[in-house]
């Protein structure tokens, strides 16, 4: 743990990071707090945070509005890479935290600190996220964690912050812990402890139980160019409102809901909750278009990146050579990933039930079975023989 006269403080407005404030100054003699909220599309109105941050005693509260550059720039590369950790999760909350990060590490160098700071604790994934992304892109900034080493309960952290002014819950607290952003919401602790706990339908706010989705299906036509969305039922929508409205459709038919047991990447498991209805249809378009469009060896070579591409963005690794040389691949082989795809969203399934594209490599007269067939079939015996050659020499060997 280092020490630093100006930190700039990664704030949510939170018991943890709102005593993070005073704890830093009057417990590791930081002179200046300066707090920095992002604003990700969480739907809350960052003003009073803004104002809680000053009466905690930040010296400066600034608010970053960074939904445009969260999508377009975290997103829609993450949406290219079909990226899904543990082949499920679309990865919602990873994605914030290299930008928070980025940011964090800008505000240092714009008000000259020497030091960041995050409000996380030992056994979360988000502090190896904050820590490694900071470290690569200023590595001699100091990097504080106070939660991760002052040793406080939830109440003992509570009448600390009292002692210094800072308002304790009104009602009595949520069990559960919940990171919420444009693309999604993750909810943990509390009775979903439990694996075997079957979640209550209150922890939920982005997506409709099965029972109560509608019994008709709806449809929606995602268009795509060079593997970023663009529209939706034809209608050219900027990055922002094409989620939004994504969320709304998907959601309403119960699409994005995941319960999980993951492998944190500290070592433990746990059981993370999620909706992610617009990521996920998103994810589930792209890769149907694919099939169109990217040639059979191209794709199963993708498919093992995209595992790789999953599991660095989740255990905090987006800015990391490895990650670098896999967008290079990724984006070459979005060049012709254009052209649209048309979901079924119904009680819970966001199907792909149709998909074209003008760089389609499906050709009709080569895979129909009727009178306009083209295919040579007498080429294929030739081909099954060379094909079949390594297994027949083999296969006569072992006999002999």
């Amino acid at each position: 743990m280092g020490r630093a006269n100006k930190v700039v403080l990664a704030y949510s407005g939170g018991v943890d990071t709102s005593v993070c404030i005073p704890y830093l100054q009057q417990e590791w003699g930081v002179q200046q707090v300066i707090a920095l909220a992002v604003d990700l599309g969480q739907g809350e109105e960052l003003g009073p945070i803004q104002q809680k941050a000053l009466k905690c005693g930040a010296v400066e509260s600034l608010v970053a509005n960074a939904i445009e550059p969260f999508v377009k720039e975290f997103a829609f590369p993450a949406i290219q890479a079909n990226a899904l950790y543990e082949n499920r999760y679309p990865l919602s909350t990873a994605l914030a935290r290299p930008l928070i990060a980025r940011l964090l590490v800008e505000a240092a160098d714009k008000y000259g600190a020497d030091a960041v700071a995050h409000g996380c604790t030992g056994k979360g994934n988000d502090q190896v996220r904050f820590d490694v992304a900071i470290a690569a892109l200023n590595p001699d900034l100091k990097i504080l964690a106070p939660a991760r080493e002052w040793g406080m309960s939830r109440e003992e952290t509570i009448a600390y912050g009292e002692r210094f002014g800072i308002e304790s819950p009104v009602k009595k607290s949520s069990p559960y812990s919940i990171d919420r952003n444009l693309l999604g919401r993750s909810i943990e602790a509390g009775p979903l402890e439990d694996p075997m706990s079957e979640p209550p339908e209150e922890i939920y706010a982005m997506t409709q139980s099965l029972d109560k989705a509608p019994d008709a299906p709806d449809y929606g036509e995602i268009g795509f160019e060079g593997g970023i969305p663009v529209s939706l039922d034809g209608k050219v929508l900027g990055a922002i409102e094409l989620i939004a409205q994504l969320n709304e459709l998907a959601g309403r038919h119960g699409v994005g809901r995941i319960d999980m047991v993951e492998n944190r990447v500290i070592g433990i498991k746990s059981r993370e909750i999620y909706e992610t209805p617009a990521l996920l249809a998103l994810i589930q378009a792209h890769r149907d278009l694919e099939s169109l469009t990217l040639t059979a060896d191209v794709t199963q070579y993708k498919r093992g990146l995209e595992e790789t591409y999953s599991q660095l963005v989740y255990r905090g690794l987006w800015f990391s050579p490895l990650k670098e040389a896999i967008d290079a691949f990724i984006q070459k082989t979005q060049e012709r990933v254009t052209g649209s795809v048309r979901l079924k969203f119904h009680k819970g399934h966001a199907i792909p039930v149709g998909r074209r594209s003008p760089y389609s490599l499906y050709s009709p007269a080569l895979a129909t079975y009727g009178a306009d067939d083209r295919f040579d079939h007498k080429a294929a015996e030739g081909f099954i023989y060379i094909w079949g050659l390594p297994t027949r020499v083999w296969s006569q060997q072992t006999r002999a």
